[in-house]
């Protein structure tokens, strides 16, 4: 089968509002970057939060129905990639370019301050249109501002959202039923999202801390990652994905994880790889007892210990439904902009929890004996729903 592409990244997360910015800072070995504490969100509660940095694109000369804020952090990782896609289509044809995201959140956070202005006055604000909030609007507004008239829909799997995304993408080149995708997720910080996973007693106030035996929560972030895929030689190569669906719990993973492992060998199944092929693996390592548990275990049984890893997201906080792009962003990064050869680190207490089989996690400033050639990264949702994805050199 013809293979797929990653040929350009746009990317916007804590750790910068562009791929470059990204990748100083992920790679920088004299502090963490990215996630810091804020009162922002929750005022008079001071959280540490993966917010992306600055100001983001001015949607008010758009119809309100495309404004909000994951539409604005879509805005900001197109630009540094819009003339390649604008190629393309040029290229293709609007006909023969499609889209695919991951999302959970889409325009909750706007909804949010109509239906409190709603309350208070009884009048819903100019700013307010109700589809901002619809699960497919990203899709919608990239579409609408790009001209694209080929598939665009969203996926919303919860945390393997966008991960999925990127397979779906990849599936469409492969049919012959797109020439080109935009493939990623986005993902906004808002009230309900902070407050649900409080309520699961899941969110840390500092810095996370996956795999240590003081864990105890998640950090939330925001970002979004948009990739062009073609079926035309570029620097990273989508070798190869793989998906799988427990039902064992709405929220908790199952504890022996036999369906990430089956979604992590159906990955290098499709690549035609062995564990040992495997340079370099991003954990979704969310920093909750669970998770890490799980997810321990099973990279230890695919891999054993010796292969290095990470958990990014004490960098970038959990970005939810744009996490599986933003995470395959940082690892396009390693592969395509890193002539050090710099492993993304493992920033945490260095407690090793004696319950977890042990790992081989990446000290700050750790570089790769030799150019990374294939990577890994995993992402596992709410209801059991998991996603890989291979990363190769082109």
């Amino acid at each position: 089968m013809s293979a797929v592409f990653l040929n350009e990244l746009g990317l916007c997360c804590a750790l910068g509002r562009d791929a470059d910015s990204a990748a100083a800072n992920l790679f920088a070995a004299d502090a963490p970057r990215g996630v810091a504490s804020t009162e922002a969100v929750t005022p008079g509660r001071p959280l540490a939060l993966g917010l992306v940095p600055g100001e983001l694109p001015d949607l008010a000369a758009l119809p309100v129905a495309l404004h909000g804020r994951n539409n604005a952090l879509a805005a900001l990782a197109l630009a540094p990639i819009r003339g390649a896609v604008d190629a393309v289509i040029a290229r293709f044809g609007p006909d023969r370019v499609a889209i695919v995201l991951g999302t959970s959140t889409s325009g909750v956070g706007e909804s949010e301050r109509a239906h409190r202005q709603h309350l208070g006055t009884g009048q819903w604000p100019d700013s307010f249109h109700y589809s901002q909030q619809e699960m497919g609007m990203p899709a919608r507004f990239l579409a609408e501002q790009l001209g694209t008239r080929g598939p665009a829909h969203v996926i919303s799997t919860a945390c393997s959202s966008s991960a999925k995304a990127l397979a779906s993408g990849a599936r469409l080149l492969r049919a012959g039923l797109a020439d080109a995708v935009i493939a990623g997720g986005v993902d906004s910080i808002c009230e309900f999202t902070i407050a649900g996973f409080s309520a699961l007693g899941s969110v840390s106030e500092g810095r996370c801390n996956p795999f240590s035996r003081h864990r105890n929560g998640i950090n939330i972030g925001e970002g979004a990652a948009l990739f062009l895929m073609t079926r035309e030689p570029g620097a990273v190569r989508l070798a190869g994905w793989g998906e799988s669906s427990d039902a064992h719990h709405m929220s908790a993973p199952e504890p022996e994880g036999h369906g990430p492992e089956r979604a992590l060998r159906e990955a290098l199944r499709r690549a035609g790889l062995a564990p040992s092929d495997i340079g370099y693996v991003n954990l979704h390592g969310t920093a909750t007892p669970q998770n890490d548990a799980m997810e321990a275990a099973v990279l230890h049984r695919v891999f054993g210990g010796d292969t290095p890893a990470s958990s990014t997201k004490p960098l970038t906080g959990h970005t939810l439904g744009a996490a599986g792009a933003v995470e395959a962003g940082l690892c396009w990064l390693a592969l395509a902009r890193n002539p050090r050869h710099a492993l993304p680190p493992h920033w945490w207490d260095g407690a090793q929890d004696p319950a977890l089989p042990a790992l081989d996690l990446v000290a700050p400033g750790r570089r790769a004996a030799a150019p990374l050639t294939h990577v890994l990264s995993q992402s596992f949702a709410f209801g059991g729903s998991n996603a890989a994805l291979v990363l190769g050199a082109g």
